[in-house]
């Protein structure tokens, strides 16, 4: 999604804006002086710590920085320190892909060190640590080296132009020099960060820049998020007038063009569930302190609502269920109650006080404070991070604050989730870009699916989710994988879910009720007929669904197999019509004409009538931080016909 251009002119030195700094009084070792960039002799290590930090020491809030404190000197002495072309260049694989010297966005880190250089904490013995100055500046100096003349950085390729490792690098370097300033160190360096943040607003603010700004649509919303929140960040510490009319034009064609008008941010052209939570809000709340205004709070808000439907709660509170399936990036399976605390989503949860919908999302103040009080209480020592797994987004949202919601709050925001609210509603969201998302509440169940063009080859179209209010989730799909998704199979492998699907609606039976429209399908309430024929006409689906269930009929052009991704757990009475039972994590087999599952006094049974040769096979995925549940594929041959009916009773 980037422009190609000339290979990169990596600069030794950028000497611009540093003669009026020439006056300062400050001693400066011979290793930052800008001259010697990429030459000056080995570099001092960064000492071990003396011992590992006592967990008590740290505030309820910063406990996150604890493992990157106990991981610095493994990261900080991997960086290259020759006398060449890669001196300062952040090796050992401690964070992003490929590992390759023209990725910028391992250097992302820079901020990471320069924090820890600068803040006086009583557990942080690096503050002001020379060692740890000399290879920063280093790395930096790497950094900024990569830069192309244009202003843009690389991640895949040495020519790339970079939207993503441009917009990241403009939210990281100006954390860094808010660093350095704040801490009076390397008045040179700072002053080509200065220059480079503007050489890459430069680039990524320009409205005819198409890798980064799109006619219709922003495509990768978190990256421009990133980008702009970076750029406002950077403007503050040095205002520019013109680039900071820029920023408020992108501002304004971010909130019209980066939201489908079905509520989600595109990513890349298509809903994300897990990118929407995990990474844009929290740059777009990065974006709001920045500029010192909610400017995106209308498409939070209509963001947070479009998120209540995608998610359904296992009523055992053992956290939500997610519309995997129609992820078009990174799909989001589930969401525990509480999750681990070293993670990015946590800063969004500052939207969550203005946001009420948002609070499912989020764990409870309360079992917060008590996981952090466990967390200190533990006498293990800290463990060190592994490499890969040191994501700088988690130290650098901690000083932008969090917002968790009450226990009351979040129950109170659980209870109105749609499936849950309400036992009657049918809601189609488009897209115009022909993506439909179907959520449909009924008595007795919740379904979600995905139907039209798919915005790109991940998404598996068609039926996604079934929900019970009572025993929670006992289908679900998967993403990316023609094995995990609920769908028809062909007998080549092909499925109907890696298709486009032409869908049609009807109030009724499929030709028996009359035609609906799009536009008017969330005003159908009783039964609702779909059909959906794949692009290449092989297969063609007729569904009906009552307050009961739903019916499948399927005619495909090859001998097929109706593929049900169950959600089954350790407890759920699971037999064959033949009466033979199904054990749990086990493959089971039996000629049968359904299969009945059971959990607690609610039972679903998958009927396809007549007596077929079916299959029940464990998958590997489980769910939630217990593993309380395991995916079980069970597949049923139907030829070239077939019916099933799927019937809830209690």
């Amino acid at each position: 999604m980037a422009d190609a251009g000339a290979r990169p002119n990596r600069r030794t030195v950028i000497i611009g804006g540093v003669a009026g700094l020439a006056g300062l009084a400050l001693t400066r070792p011979a290793y930052a002086d800008p001259v010697a960039a990429t030459g000056g002799g080995p570099l001092a290590r960064l000492a071990p710590l003396p011992a590992r930090p006592a967990r008590t020491a740290f505030a309820a809030a910063e406990q996150r920085y604890a493992p990157y404190l106990v991981t610095l000197a493994d990261m900080v002495n991997d960086i290259d320190d020759s006398d060449g072309e890669l001196r300062g260049f952040m090796a050992g694989g401690w964070w992003r892909t490929p590992v390759e010297p023209f990725n910028a966005r391992i250097m992302e880190h820079v901020a990471t060190l320069a924090w820890f250089h600068g803040v006086d904490r009583p557990w942080n013995p690096y503050r002001h640590d020379p060692a740890l100055l000399a290879r920063l500046d280093a790395a930096i100096g790497y950094y900024l080296r990569l830069q192309h003349d244009d202003g843009s950085w690389s991640e895949f390729s040495p020519d790339e132009r970079s939207r993503a490792a441009t917009a990241f690098a403009l939210g990281y370097l100006s954390k860094t020099l808010h660093e350095l300033r704040a801490a009076d160190v390397l008045p040179e360096r700072g002053a080509e960060i200065g220059a480079a943040l503007r050489r890459a607003m430069t680039w990524f603010l320009d409205p005819a820049n198409t890798g980064v700004w799109q006619d219709g649509m922003v495509e990768f919303a978190n990256q421009p998020a990133a980008g702009l929140a970076g750029a406002a960040k950077a403007l503050n510490l040095d205002p520019d007038a013109g680039l900071r009319r820029l920023l408020d034009d992108r501002v304004a064609f971010y909130a019209a063009h980066a939201q489908s008008p079905a509520g989600f941010l595109y990513e890349p052209r298509g809903m994300d569930i897990a990118y929407n939570l995990n990474v844009t809000l929290t740059e777009l709340h990065e974006l709001h302190t920045e500029i010192g205004r909610p400017v995106f709070l209308p498409m939070v808000r209509r963001l947070a609502e479009w998120l209540t439907y995608t998610v359904v709660p296992e009523p055992d509170g053992a956290g939500l269920v997610s519309f995997a399936s129609g992820a078009a990036r990174t799909p989001m399976y589930f969401l525990d109650p509480v999750t681990p605390d070293r993670q990015q989503r946590d800063l969004g949860s500052v939207f969550a006080r203005s946001v009420p919908d948002l609070r499912v999302f989020y764990p409870a103040r309360e079992e917060r404070d008590a996981q952090r009080a466990a967390w200190a209480a533990d006498p293990a020592p800290v463990p060190v991070l592994a490499p890969g797994d040191t994501n700088p987004r988690i130290p650098a949202n901690i000083p932008y604050g969090e917002g968790f919601p009450t226990r009351r709050q979040r129950d109170v925001a659980m209870a109105g989730l749609p499936a849950v609210r309400f036992s009657r509603f049918t809601e189609l969201r488009a897209d115009p870009n022909d993506q439909h998302y179907l959520f449909l509440r009924r008595p007795s169940y919740y379904l979600q699916a995905f139907l039209g063009t798919r915005p790109n080859g991940v998404v598996r179209a068609g039926l996604g989710l079934l929900w019970h209010p009572d025993a929670g989730t006992f289908v679900h799909g998967g993403q990316n994988s023609n094995a995990e998704c609920w769908a028809t199979v062909l007998a080549n492998g092909g499925t109907d879910g890696a298709s486009n699907l032409t869908p049609s609606y009807f109030a009724g039976p499929v030709g028996a009720g009359p035609v609906v429209e799009p536009g008017r399908v969330s005003a159908v309430r009783g039964d609702l007929g779909l059909r959906w024929t794949t692009a290449g006409g092989n297969v063609t689906v007729e569904a009906l669904f009552t307050d009961a269930g739903l019916v499948r009929e399927i005619t495909t052009s090859l001998d097929a197999s109706e593929q049900i991704p169950l959600v089954l757990r350790p407890g759920d009475d699971v037999r064959w019509s033949t009466g033979a039972e199904v054990a749990f994590g086990a493959p089971a087999a039996a000629s049968a004409t359904s299969l009945a599952i059971t959990r607690g006094n609610v039972t679903l049974t998958v009927d396809w009538g007549a007596a077929a040769d079916a299959t029940v096979t464990p998958a590997a995925r489980t769910y939630f931080l217990d593993a309380s549940r395991r995916l079980h594929l069970l597949r049923v041959p139907h030829g070239r016909a077939g019916r099933i009916a799927y019937t809830f009773t209690s």
